[in-house]
Order: structure tokens, then sequence, then C-alpha cells
């Protein structure tokens, strides 16, 4: 908080008596205190999921959003099975009014258990980015992807696993 005080003097003068009077006027201004350094992020237990599918001859992608809607392209058939898809969900903690940027990595390789690669490329965020924290704290973020399925062959059924960055910057 900084804090300024404006003085001003005034003069007044009769004919018969000299007289001074002094006024003093304060104007306090108020700024938002600095957020603290580094922001908390916390990745809470929901995870970018893609839930179960299937594919074919030719493959395709599929698309998880930030409000958590999955589709397809190509030969890819979504599946139930009781598999769950979702966004990956961030917990940002800072102080109210912090304006935060998202960047995402480069695309990711997601390995098979049962041998084959796939790639992952984040996706959007929700809210999008850039975006002001608000109270109360935590604010949350979510952040969907696509990930690329080549034919049969290429990716053999099997869980795809591996990591991939993304960076929030507090500005």
């Amino acid at each position: 908080m900084k804090h300024f005080k404006n003085t001003i003097f005034v003069r007044f003068f009769s004919t018969s008596i000299l007289m001074f009077q002094f006024s003093i006027i304060s104007t306090f201004i108020f700024a938002q205190e600095p957020p603290p350094r580094p922001i908390r992020v916390t990745v809470t237990a929901q995870q970018l999921t893609f839930g179960a599918f299937t594919h074919g001859a030719v493959g395709g992608t599929v698309t998880v959003t930030p409000t958590g809607v999955r589709s397809s392209t190509g030969d890819v058939i979504l599946l139930g099975l009781g598999y769950p898809f979702y966004p990956t969900l961030y917990e940002i903690i800072a102080a109210p009014g912090t304006v935060v940027s998202i960047l995402n990595g480069p695309d990711a390789i997601l390995n098979g258990s049962n041998g084959g690669s796939i790639t992952l490329t984040i996706g959007t965020s929700d809210p999008p980015s850039p975006f002001v924290t608000t109270v109360p704290n935590p604010n949350l973020i979510y952040i969907g992807g696509t990930i690329t399925i080549g034919n049969s062959a290429a990716n053999p059924p099997g869980a795809y696993t591996g990591t991939y960055d993304v960076t929030f910057v507090q500005e």
C-alpha cells in the first residue's frame, strides 16, 4: 500500500488584519497488493483421460474439450464400458485480480502397454487463457486435448500413458 500526502497552503489577507489559514488535505491511494510469488498450482485427481474407444485400419483422433465433451474422427468408435473421460483439472490459488496465461508444451508421446505410441496435443482451457483470478480461491481451470491414433497395427489395444507440459505464467 502506498500512502501519498498532498499539502495545500492557503493564505488569506485582510486590509486590517493579517490572517493565515493552513489546510492539509490527505489523499490515500490504494493499489492492489502484489500477488504471492509464485502462484500456487495444484493438479487434482482429475487427469486428462480419453476413455475407451476402438479403431480400425485408418485410425483418427479422440478429443476431450475443456467442458468435458468427447468426440472422434476417422474410424475411431467411442465406447462407454465404464471408462471415464474428462479434461485435466487444475486449481490455481493466487491473489484476486492476478492475470494468468497458459502456455501449452509441445505434443507428447503416449506409450502403449502392448506396444505402439500415440501423439497427444494439449487443447484449450476453460476459462480461456489469459484469465484473471477471482474470489473465492481456488480458481478451477480445465484443459482438454486431442490424441492422434494410427491404424490397428501401429496402435494395438491397451492403456496408453505419458506426461505433458503446461505452464502457468503469472503476469
